[in-house]
């Protein structure tokens, strides 16, 4: 285990540790065109790229680092790489999968650099780096043609090498560790779990592993079909650093379910929900005290390790949620 990792298991230990926030609510405050996406590089590309946020890790450096920079001054821990598209399989919506490895070491180059500096203004409060694997744009599990159930148009082996890449990326751009996050399908998570540990093994290192799935609606269940207890069970094999929720749902409704992976899970828990449901015209309107409030009642009842925002929440969410987890003992792990 090496010293970053020993470090942050110790902080874990002794308090809930504060995720960031949605990194698209604020890059949609900055209104940005066509052009904005594009900058100097892709001047003359010869498909739009409006809307491919995680390119304006290269275009746009400085909005990007602005954004964790603000999260960071909010009170957030562990700041979320700009990569939850930056995989091959979802560049090809924009004709830049070469650019996938690309995308997340810069990404994550980036974000190590914002967070040391921050943790140079803080050492008592160290700062660390997920690399994010979002869940693509494919499902392995499920038709995408109700009149050809059998048909799929992903493999397990296609996704596996598109993670592969990403990972490569996020390790050598300095990531302390890596986050699978808004899993609604757990055989895409199980593909990038098993890129994930044969990187490890190839190149004889271990960063920990955060797996954070999708309650997609009130069933209490992922798109695939599976309640929380079962997506656990699913992947426990990872032996992940934690096992959380995220995205779909706002907090108060996301509540039991982040109850009920606190009462099965033998690892860290965590949870960072939406500001609530999106209103008739996809806007968030749950307030930082709101979203706040409901998370307080999680760590008061002893359920949650990490927390933060997804979805619709700012750097004010973060604020308040890190004041409102302050001071209450983070979860036990079952001796």
């Amino acid at each position: 285990m090496d010293s970053r990792t020993q470090l942050l298991k110790h902080v874990l230990s002794q308090r809930i540790m504060v995720l960031d926030g949605a990194m698209g609510t604020m890059i949609q405050a900055y209104k940005l065109g066509e052009k904005d996406y594009r900058g100097a590089r892709f001047a003359d590309f010869a498909h739009d790229v409006k809307g491919n946020n995680d390119l304006l890790t290269l275009t746009q450096p400085h909005l990007i680092r602005e954004i964790h920079a603000k999260y960071l001054k909010a009170g957030a821990d562990i700041i979320e790489t700009n990569t939850f598209n930056s995989t091959s399989i979802s560049m090809a919506d924009y004709s830049m999968e070469h650019l996938a490895r690309e995308l997340n070491f810069a990404a994550a180059k980036l974000a190590r650099g914002v967070a040391d500096e921050y943790t140079e203004k803080t050492p008592e409060k160290p700062r660390f780096v997920a690399g994010v694997l979002g869940p693509t744009n494919r499902t392995a599990s499920i038709a995408p043609n109700v009149n050809d159930p059998g048909f799929r148009n992903i493999t397990f082996d296609q996704l596996v090498a598109a993670y592969t890449e990403a990972v490569d990326g996020l390790v050598t751009g300095g990531a302390d560790l890596l986050m699978i996050e808004t899993i609604f399908d757990t055989l895409n998570a199980k593909a990038a779990i098993f890129a994930v540990e044969s990187y490890f093994d190839a190149h004889n290192l271990r960063l920990p592993l955060m797996i954070s799935g999708t309650i997609t609606d009130q069933s209490g269940r992922t798109l695939s079909g599976q309640t929380g207890e079962a997506f656990w069970n699913s992947v426990r094999h990872a032996r992940p650093l934690s096992i959380g929720l995220n995205c779909a749902l706002g907090a108060q409704q996301l509540r039991p379910y982040v109850e009920e992976l606190a009462h099965v899970a033998d690892t860290y828990v965590s949870a960072h929900p939406n500001a609530g449901l999106p209103n008739a015209m996809g806007e968030y309107d749950e307030t930082p005290e709101q979203t706040a409030s409901f998370i307080r009642d999680w760590a008061k009842q002893g359920w949650i390790n990490l927390t933060g925002g997804c979805c619709g929440t700012t750097p004010v969410h973060i604020a308040a949620i890190a004041q409102a987890v302050a001071g209450l003992p983070p979860r036990r792990l079952a001796a």
